[in-house]
């Protein structure tokens, strides 16, 4: 008993160690967001401000089109991840519970491009995106999402535990298949589609290289790269982009309480299969 409670202990001492490493540099930015930039500059050991004020935030709002790159962000981001759950979810259940020509080729091939470092087809995606004339336009951003190898692969798994005899005595009762796609499977893919957006979500919002390739319009930029050309042009001002940084955590921040009962269910049945 004494060893598994030493254990337990350690165990706890180390991820709150773990916590607060991961969570002090946020603190730190969002406290340095609250403080002037000679603050900063000064008295860079305090974590809470002094005098706290909201300059920072109203130059970030006044003074740059922060709310075209919210919208952009946000629509790039929100299709995309769309896109991907409606395509990965039907496309799983289709490779999981039908049977056609070349299926486990097909397969293999969606799943070897997760193989394929995506900064290899970068310029291929350019070219092809400037052939279609999309480029500087956020449609650019949204095509490559049609197919997710991961969101199909993972959707395949949680399809492949659904009993046949289930989707069978619903067909033999009249259902058509996008009833029971609705009605059976989506409720059962519930979780694995939380964890899915989660990812996507994430992906797609943090993302700094495609839009750096595909976009030259400052007004359609998206956060992750506004980010980036906003801290060039207020270098000196540490205050502006802190909150600059602060305001961009929000959503991700917003979609994870959202989905976490699903993300922690998703994450915990897909490492029991």
């Amino acid at each position: 008993m004494r060893k598994m409670k030493w254990s337990k202990i350690l165990i706890i001492i180390f991820l709150v160690t773990l916590a607060i490493i991961f969570v002090v540099p946020y603190f730190w930015m969002i406290s340095n967001s609250f403080k002037s930039t000679q603050e900063i500059m000064t008295d860079p050991q305090h974590l809470l401000p002094v005098n706290p004020t909201l300059r920072g935030y109203q130059k970030v709002l006044t003074e740059s089109p922060f709310f075209y790159w919210l919208r952009n962000s946000l629509f790039i981001t929100i299709t995309n991840t769309v896109i991907i759950l409606a395509v990965s979810s039907i496309v799983g259940y289709i490779f999981s519970k039908f049977k056609f020509r070349f299926k486990k080729t097909l397969l293999f091939i969606i799943l070897a491009t997760m193989m394929i470092p995506s900064q290899i087809t970068m310029i291929p995606s350019f070219l092809l995106i400037n052939k279609l004339g999309l480029y500087n336009n956020v449609g650019a951003l949204i095509y490559p999402s049609f197919v997710n190898a991961f969101g199909i692969y993972l959707c395949k798994q949680f399809c492949d535990e659904i009993p046949n005899s289930l989707i069978e005595s619903a067909r033999i009762d009249g259902a058509k298949e996008f009833y029971i796609f609705r009605k059976i499977i989506l409720p059962i893919l519930k979780p694995a589609l939380g964890a899915l957006a989660i990812f996507t979500f994430l992906n797609y919002w943090n993302d700094y290289l495609n839009p750096l390739i595909m976009l030259n319009d400052i007004k359609k930029m998206t956060l992750p790269l506004a980010l980036s050309f906003f801290a060039s042009q207020h270098a000196a001002d540490l205050s502006a982009t802190m909150a600059a940084a602060a305001l961009i955590m929000i959503p991700v921040t917003i979609v994870f309480m959202m989905f976490q009962k699903y993300f922690i269910k998703g994450i915990t049945m897909t490492g029991i299969k």
